[in-house]
């Protein structure tokens, strides 16, 4: 209205980079409710909870973006567009190593905004950064920060292993911003938020995004094919030694298994003392194979 244009006349340069970002990124930006089915260790009993997070429109056919962990075992899921309607969400991918989950809703092409997409390769510590995103069910709230530092790890939710080239932000992430875009000051999707760092549950200046990068290239495959395929080796585990690298643990009937790799060899025992009968089991690692090279490069 001809008020809020003239307030924006009279903003600082700054304030209408802030502007501007949210105007054009707002309607992007979903919230995601959740209703999941938990059993009771101790009774047969089920027991019902809720969750919420946020997400964003990647696509006019419905494709939502969030992170698998808003997701996760849920058996109901409705998103909420930016006009208030909601749908009920279908369940397209999921990517639990990278943390990446796609949906899709059923709604008129005419009330998705798919976000535009940037680049996380180049990104400077420093540079100003907005995260718009739904903390404690507070609908596309926007905050805004710097880029803290670049290319942290973050142990991942479902597996061993370590999720590599996170953004650290200082941007107030809360409790259902989870899915949320991060953005620049062109209103570029840099980033998906993902977690905090915090004792108390709440956002203490240290929040965390999985790169745009790692998102265009997970996104198309599980839209394709509902995941992905990655190459693995089959060796868990591996220690370092003068030799080699001895290897630790295998995956269980998984490619190096079958190609004849073998680890430490598992003796079971058992020992009588007086009237009773000990089992127990040592570990040989001597039998364990010694890595050396990889198709004829010796191995450090």
């Amino acid at each position: 209205d001809t008020a809020a244009r003239e307030r924006y006349q009279q903003l600082l340069p700054s304030e209408r980079v802030n502007v501007d970002v949210y105007e054009q990124v707002n309607r992007s930006v979903v919230h995601i409710a959740t209703e999941t089915v938990q059993v009771d260790r101790f009774f047969p009993l089920e027991r019902t909870s809720e969750g919420e997070g946020s997400g964003a429109v990647i696509d006019k056919s419905g494709h939502i973006l969030t992170n698998f962990h808003v997701v996760d075992r849920a058996r109901q899921m409705q998103v909420t567009l930016s006009d208030g309607t909601s749908y009920p969400a279908s369940l397209v991918g999921t990517d639990p190593p990278s943390d990446i989950a796609v949906l899709r809703i059923d709604a008129p092409a005419d009330l998705l905004f798919p976000v535009t997409f940037g680049s996380s390769t180049g990104l400077l510590v420093g540079q100003n950064v907005y995260a718009i995103g739904n903390p404690f069910g507070l609908d596309r709230t926007l905050t805004t920060g710097v880029i803290s530092s670049l290319n942290r790890t973050l142990p991942r939710r479902t597996r061993r292993g370590m999720m590599k080239s996170i953004i650290q932000i200082d941007a107030a992430i809360n409790p259902g911003s989870s899915g949320g875009p991060l953005l620049d000051s062109q209103a570029r999707m840099i980033g998906m938020n993902t977690a905090i760092a915090s004792r108390t549950g709440e956002s203490a200046g240290v929040g965390f995004a999985i790169p745009v990068n790692t998102v265009l290239r997970v996104v198309p495959q599980l839209i394709e094919s509902g995941r992905v395929v990655r190459p693995d080796v089959g060796i868990v585990r591996v220690y370092q030694t003068s030799d080699g690298l001895l290897v630790a643990e295998l995956a269980p009937d998984g490619p190096a298994e079958k190609a004849g790799l073998r680890g430490p060899k598992i003796e079971r025992h058992q020992k009588r003392q007086g009237p009773f009968v000990y089992e127990y089991q040592t570990i040989d690692r001597k039998a364990a194979d010694l890595i050396v090279r990889v198709d004829g490069q010796p191995v450090k």
